[in-house]
Order: C-alpha cells, then structure tokens, then sequence
C-alpha cells in the first residue's frame, strides 16, 4: 500500500520544512507549495491525498484557493487559521474545508488531524459490504459509493459520504450529536458541534427538494439527527 500524499501549501517557507519534516517522519510523502496559484497547479498535478492549507497568504489567500479546489475536487483540505479567528474556521467549513488546525499548533495536534482526515476519506469496507438502501426516491449503493436522488447522481465529498452513510445505516433512529461526530471524524472529537451544523446542511442541500423543509435528514432538536425510515412495502 502506497504512502499517502500530502500537499502542503503556505508560504512561511520554515512551517513548511517542519511540517514536511514530520509528516515524513510518519512515512508519509510530501510535496509543497509556497502560494495559491502553486498549491492550485500542484492539487491537479501531484493528484494528492490531503492538502494542508494556510489561510493567511497574500495575493490568492486559502479561502480562494479552497473554493478553487471544490469546483473541480472533493481531496480533503485541512486549514490552518490563526488561533483566536473562529471565523476563519467557520466560513473555512461553509467553503469546504475537512478539517482545521490553529497556528501556533503542536506537531503531535497536526499528525492527529491528517491521520483523523485520511482515516474519514479511506473507505470503509463494512460499509462496502451492504446492501444498497432504498427510500422514496433517495438511493444508496454501498458497494459503489454511488448517491441518486430523483433519478439524479449526487456527488459528495468524504466526510459528507461518511455522514450520509452513517445516518442512512441508522435510519429511523436519533443519531446524538457526540456519537456522529466520533463515528465519522474520529475518538478525537466529540465537541465540534458547529462541524455537524455546516455538513447536515451541505447534504440537505444536495440531496433534500427543499433544503428548509428536509424530508429525509431530520433534526432531533438539541439531541441529534435522524434519517427518514423506508416505509415497509
């Protein structure tokens, strides 16, 4: 099995070296980028498996470079924001970002995020092994990792799969707030609520006819979501 590729893309060329330095020390392999325009060449090029991704960059910040990405990629984008900006982290989420990581960080935090990221992104092979899962007009194939709504291909990111997968394995059942955020991002986390927040809306708007009145993806106000159940035939 081939090591996982890293992007790193921030133009403090000493962060780079540590972070590359350590992510090598983990067998992982590393390539870097120093701006935006760079980091955007180096995604299509390199084909990486996770990009770690500073916000603060002059010219083409994070932020664009994150929206640039989405357009054409679902890799998973781990950010890395100043430690007292929750802003960045939240419209960092709403652009799509996985995951974040706040500077000044320590190197043990960063490895436990691009492993956490990484484990989301691989899939799961008990997952693979289920039967596809029918409701309305809402499909599921397991096996070939394929979404159809209303006849239609939805596509979704890793961490929206792993989500989406977890509530439709639980349909009919409240899944609590601490249980998704440990079953899909990992035992690291259990507080992130605001995670949770932005990527039910990410699906909802995806897959629900009207995001503001889901039908499939309910709200177990201040406990959890649910997963419409299939009426029995």
């Amino acid at each position: 099995m081939r090591p996982a590729k890293i992007l790193v893309v921030d133009d403090e060329p000493h962060l780079v070296k540590l972070v590359r330095t350590n992510l090598e020390a983990q067998h992982y392999k590393v390539v870097s980028a120093m701006d935006g325009p760079s980091g955007l060449a180096a995604v299509e090029k390199e084909g990486p498996d996770l990009v770690v991704l500073d916000i603060m960059m002059p010219g083409m910040d994070g932020f664009d470079v994150l929206q640039k990405i989405r357009e054409f990629s679902t890799i998973p984008v781990i950010m890395l924001t100043a430690k007292d900006q929750d802003v960045d982290v939240v419209k960092g989420l709403h652009l799509g970002a996985d995951d974040y990581v706040r500077k000044p960080f320590s190197v043990h935090e960063l490895l436990a995020r691009v492993e956490a990221v990484l484990r989301r992104a691989a899939p799961s092979e008990d997952v693979q092994a289920r039967p596809p899962f029918k409701c309305d007009d809402f499909e599921m194939d397991f096996q070939q990792r394929h979404i159809t709504v209303r006849g239609k291909t939805i596509k979704v990111g890793p961490t929206e799969y792993k989500l989406l997968s977890q509530l439709v394995q639980n349909a009919g059942r409240v899944m609590l707030h601490a249980d998704l955020l440990r079953k899909v991002w990992g035992p690291e986390y259990g507080g992130e609520t605001e995670y949770l927040r932005v990527y039910i809306s990410y699906l909802r708007n995806k897959i629900e006819e009207d995001p503001a009145h889901p039908k499939y993806i309910l709200t177990e106000h201040g406990v959890g979501y649910l997963f419409k159940r299939p009426e029995a035939t």
